[in-house]
């Protein structure tokens, strides 16, 4: 790799210092004169009519300056996923019916929170309560409540479906046939909450030139100003979203979320600004949760441990509208196929509604729970064939250059090299075989090691499947960069940053980031789908290109030289056979501006993943290409179980990666902590439990997600499969979202390498390692 300024190196954040100090500006510090507070009125039923609704007493309150329901409304419906075979499918504010607790029914704004609250207290609803059904296996039988009709274009014998994804290849039942071993599996994961310390807030206001601003805490502009603008029949031109700094999203901010309509139906009415900020019993209430999915596993090997076909069936519980869920039962046929080779497979995936709350991603979006079913039975079946489990995963695991089922290549594919480094550094096949002997043994205490893998892909066609970056040089060569991207904790700006400052031979620290603002920065594809690196990075790198393409020609012209002949190196160019001979970028940048009627040197850079690829892949069937590159991961887990407690410490994780190259070191092993730390609640301890549609522990002191005492000792091995080179695009992969799946499946194996006891549910409760182990001895 060549020698670079900033690509490669653990480069500072931008924005730390802002951070660190208090200084950041969040939406919640967003004030605006006369702003008021805004309020929700929400549904106390999981299904219901409304029959009618009465807000004369709330808006005859002093101090309330509007009062919004759905009369107030256009009555568009919106939705995660909008497609003609998935239309949009819940109203932003209720009309007519509720089919969760918590959903929207009314808006407020006043003066102050006691009287914002005072007026939800005086808005009488009447409701007629309808039946309802809150387990996803309930609700597909035939007489489950309905809660929305089947989806027309599936044609299936069951209730309530939302979505299917189905596929298949080869011949399944031949591939059972033929298997010496064949063993089927079901297992469970929990609800979880994303767990940000910053909850949903925003601020809205509609001025007197007919433009709505809004301020919000989310994922990406783009995306909002497109749902705000058509559920409120405005046009793009008059809204307006810009940037906040955001406190955590982990796939929670993406959709159009309810506060944000309401706000700006408050503003729009009474032409003042308005601020809603949910507490954090309403984000735990009333907001969206990530995606329980239930999983059954049949998979069929030879002797040798080559895998001869699976026969997976997921469930998803979407609660009572799509949200993502018909896209989480398409990732999870992805997260099956993409890291072994699976030559037969039969894949059936539903997505069913309910009357709980409605689902949003979550980083990883399904592939936790689908390697927690797939490593665990991995494990049982090298251990029936008396494999270790690092060679069984050695034997299906895919290599470079092979080409999926769905036309994805994975050209640099470094899968087995995480498995072997990852192995090899902690010692575990001998720590392996230490542990399945000393099950036996009389110590209370027992350790044991486990391995996780993944495929994660990077970039994806996606609204608005593309981005676009500005690059301007100022007079003294200093540089402004315009992106749409939202920096959500990742780090994106410092490292669009490192690629402008490596382009353009520019110290970093002379480059200002201008960031989100839908009225002043170009598109973006936004802030998830792990492609912001990869695909706004290039954007970067184009536009610092074309930049740099500019002043090379200035300086050419007069120096009256061959541009090939020129270098630069400090913010000159110079001829390269007579470094005597140059120029320097400020007054190549005022010769631009003198000798072209003004015209400063700005460059533009645009870049769409999958250029060839005229749309994204079916949802229905898994046709089509998901990805042009998929990162690697294997990670160990050490851990420590009390046989008389159940309790679990997690002791160590190793994890081997393969992100094609890491832009900022790290940054890459900061995304690698966050992941261990999310992962560890998910196998251990964090579980959004409900009750007949209501969330029963609703603060972080009863949803127990890992602190900062909780952390566990990490080290990360590094393999680098892809190159940076300066006058090419790069194929970097993604470093976000990926790991937290190897973290759950590790500990989940490691559990039953110490114990001999095997969790076919997370999260894995003491209690239920007492019980397996009682039935164990037994």
């Amino acid at each position: 790799m060549d020698n670079f300024s900033y690509i490669g190196k653990s480069v500072p954040r931008k924005d730390g210092p802002l951070k660190a100090t208090g200084k950041a500006e969040y939406t919640v510090d967003v004030t605006l004169p006369g702003m008021l507070v805004g309020k929700v009125l929400r549904s106390p039923y999981p299904h219901a009519r409304i029959l009618n609704i009465d807000t004369s007493k709330a808006e005859r309150l002093p101090g309330v300056k509007a009062v919004v329901t759905a009369a107030d409304s256009l009555k568009i419906k919106h939705g995660f996923v909008e497609t003609p075979r998935y239309p949009a499918d819940q109203y932003p504010i209720a009309v007519d019916m509720v089919r969760h607790v918590g959903e929207d029914i009314a808006g407020v704004a006043a003066v102050d929170e006691d009287t914002a609250e005072e007026a939800l207290s005086l808005i009488e609803v009447e409701y007629e309560p309808l039946p309802a059904v809150f387990n996803p296996e309930e609700a597909m039988k035939p007489d489950a409540p309905l809660i929305h009709p089947n989806n027309p274009k599936v044609n299936d014998p069951y209730h309530n479906i939302g979505g299917k994804t189905a596929t298949s290849w080869g011949d399944i039942e031949k591939a059972f046939r033929d298997s010496y071993l064949v063993r089927e599996d079901k297992y469970y994961c929990q609800i979880r909450t994303h767990g940000y310390m910053e909850p949903q807030a925003t601020v809205t206001h509609f001025d007197h030139s007919g433009k709505l601003n809004v301020w919000t805490s989310s994922m990406g502009v783009f995306i909002k100003r497109a749902k705000l603008a058509r559920t409120l029949g405005l046009p793009y031109s008059n809204v307006r979203v810009l940037k906040t700094y955001v406190g955590g999203a982990f796939g929670g901010k993406i959709d159009l979320f309810h506060h944000e309509y309401i706000s700006s139906l408050l503003s729009m009415k009474c032409h003042l600004p308005v601020r809603i900020v949910y507490s954090r019993e309403e984000v735990f209430k009333a907001s969206r949760h990530a995606q329980p999915l239930i999983i059954q596993i049949k998979t069929g090997v030879t002797k040798d441990g080559l895998i001869l076909g699976q026969e997976i069936r997921t469930i998803n519980d979407s609660g009572a509208y799509h949200g993502s869920g018909v896209v989480v039962i398409f990732l999870a046929w992805g997260f099956a196929m993409a890291p072994y080779r699976v030559p037969n497979m039969k894949y059936e995936g539903y997505s069913i509604y309910t009357n709980n709350l409605v689902r949003a991603p979550q980083r990883g979006h399904g592939a936790p729970k689908m390697r927690f079913a797939a490593e665990s039975q991995f494990d049982m079946i090298a251990e029936e064939l008396g494999m270790d489990p690092i060679e069984f995963r050695l034997r299906n695991a895919r290599r470079p250059g092979e080409t999926l089922p769905n036309g994805d290549s994975v050209k640099n594919f470094g899968l087995t090299e995480c498995i072997v480094k990852a192995a090899d550094r902690t010692d575990f096949r001998n720590k392996h075989e230490a542990a399945r002997k000393s099950r036996k043994t009389d110590s209370k205490i027992k350790r044991g090691i486990g391995i996780g893998t993944t495929a994660y892909f990077g970039g994806s066609l996606i609204y608005p499947n593309s981005s676009s970056i500005i690059v301007k040089l100022n007079d003294d060569a200093s540089v402004s960069l315009m992106t749409g991207a939202v920096d959500v904790g990742q780090g994106c700006e410092t490292v669009l940053c490192q690629i402008v400052a490596e382009e353009l031979g520019v110290p970093i620290e002379e480059v200002q980031v201008y960031a989100a603002d839908t009225e002043t920065t170009p598109i973006d594809i936004g802030s998830w789908i792990s492609g912001l690196t990869y695909v706004t990075g290039n954007a970067a790198k184009k536009a610092a290109q074309q930049a740099m393409n500019k002043l090379f020609a200035i300086a050419g012209e007069e120096l009256g030289v061959d541009v090939q002949d020129l270098v630069a190196r400090n913010k000159e160019i110079f001829l390269r056979e007579s470094p005597d001979r140059k120029i320097s970028y400020a007054r190549a940048i005022a010769i631009s501006i003198a000798k072209k009627k003004g015209d400063p040197v700005i460059g533009e850079g645009h870049f769409r993943t999958m250029k060839d690829e005229p749309i994204h892949p079916s949802l229905a069937n898994a046709k089509g290409r998901w990805t042009e590159n998929y990162s690697n991961y294997a990670q160990v887990a050490e851990v420590e179980v009390d046989t008389e407690t159940g309790a679990v410490k997690i002791l160590k994780i190793t994890t081997a990666h393969d992100c094609g190259f890491p832009f900022n070191p790290a940054l890459v092993e900061g995304q690698i902590d966050g992941q261990v730390s999310m992962g560890q609640g998910h196998i251990l301890t964090e579980e959004v439990r409900v009750e007949d549609g209501c969330v029963i522990n609703p603060s972080f002191l009863e949803y127990k997600i890992p602190c900062a005492l909780d952390m566990v000792e990490t080290e990360y091995l590094d393999v680098i499969t892809e190159e940076y080179k300066k006058d090419r695009p790069y194929n970097t992969k993604e470093a976000g979202e990926g790991y937290v799946s190897g973290t759950v499946a590790a500990v989940a194996n490691a559990i039953y390498s110490a114990t001999g006891v095997r969790a076919n549910r997370t999260p894995i409760h003491p209690q239920d390692i007492l019980e397996a182990l009682e039935k164990y001895r037994a």
